[in-house]
């Protein structure tokens, strides 16, 4: 049997009020039957079982759980939990609150009713995670609260990579949707460079016939129009909003490196030239005489 060993590390920042903040790390190769409970936390705190056995109880559950499994303990739950008499667990933990961490965690399907996930064991880089963050926090560097937060959502996105729970996304949309949604927020956060829709399929790894007709079939236009669209709308802000710019140097931030083509579609989409569209925005927004 292992030798028993505890070991914890804070957060050496002032505790924030964003989405995520992470309070304190640890680990231990807990002793036979050592139990914790019945008691409320203020925070979530997740368990990650990396050997050994263990039974982890709520207020209405009892789960008996072993290697590769994780436990998610939620504010104001009534929890207890014990290590095994003859194989006792050694586990992770990371504690962490904010403002959208209950959101969060409810997308992974860690819900009050169902606190509990079994993870591929395989490779599982979880526990790294969290060894990182606690050695960070041992760093006592400024920027460890910082890289605590990347390295809880690499262990969210690990989680939801590696749960043997039927994706919630795949049972709630169809896949049709979903690729055409992927195809939206590609152009979207794409649009100021100079993409093509057969670099957008390539990156989705779908050949350009099918998501042109998905597209269409799901928005009344081909990609190439939304993506133009997308990039002329964009176009009319920055018309608007940024009078110091010139017209290349607004082509040329919504993703269109040709000043000329970009004025014959901004003129076919929008009736005028950009130059008359900012004038005439200028114009409406000047206060006349009296």
């Amino acid at each position: 049997m292992m030798k028993p060993t505890y070991s914890v590390a804070s957060n050496p920042a002032q505790q924030g009020s964003g989405w995520l903040h992470v309070r304190f790390a640890g680990e231990s190769q807990t002793r036979p039957e050592h139990a914790l409970g019945p008691k409320i936390y203020d925070h979530y705190l997740l368990h990650i079982i990396e050997s050994g056995y263990g039974i982890f109880r709520t207020e209405t559950d009892m789960y008996q759980l072993g290697p590769g499994d994780c436990f998610l303990i939620h504010p104001g739950q009534i929890v207890s939990y014990e290590s095994d008499a003859s194989c006792p667990w050694q586990y992770r933990w990371v504690a962490f609150d904010g403002e959208h961490a209950g959101e969060e965690m409810n997308r992974l399907g860690l819900t009050p009713d169902k606190p509990v996930l079994h993870l591929m064991e395989a490779n599982n880089p979880i526990p790294g995670y969290v060894s990182l963050i606690q050695k960070h926090f041992q760093s006592r560097e400024e920027s460890s609260h910082i890289a605590a937060i990347g390295y809880l959502h690499l262990i969210c996105a690990e989680i939801l990579n590696r749960s043997d729970r039927p994706s919630l996304l795949s049972l709630a949309e169809p896949q049709v949707q979903r690729t055409v949604k992927q195809m939206i927020n590609y152009m979207t956060s794409q649009y100021a460079h100079p993409v093509s829709i057969e670099q957008m399929c390539a990156s989705l790894g779908y050949n350009r016939a099918y998501l042109s007709r998905i597209f269409k079939q799901e928005t009344g236009m081909t990609p190439i129009t939304y993506l133009l669209k997308l990039r002329i709308d964009q176009s009319k802000r920055l018309l608007r909003e940024r009078p110091d710019l010139s017209i290349e140097q607004v082509s040329a931030s919504v993703g269109l490196t040709d000043p000329l083509y970009f004025s014959r579609q901004f003129k076919r989409l929008v009736g005028r030239s950009p130059t008359r569209y900012r004038k005439d925005i200028m114009s409406a927004a000047t206060p006349t005489e009296p």
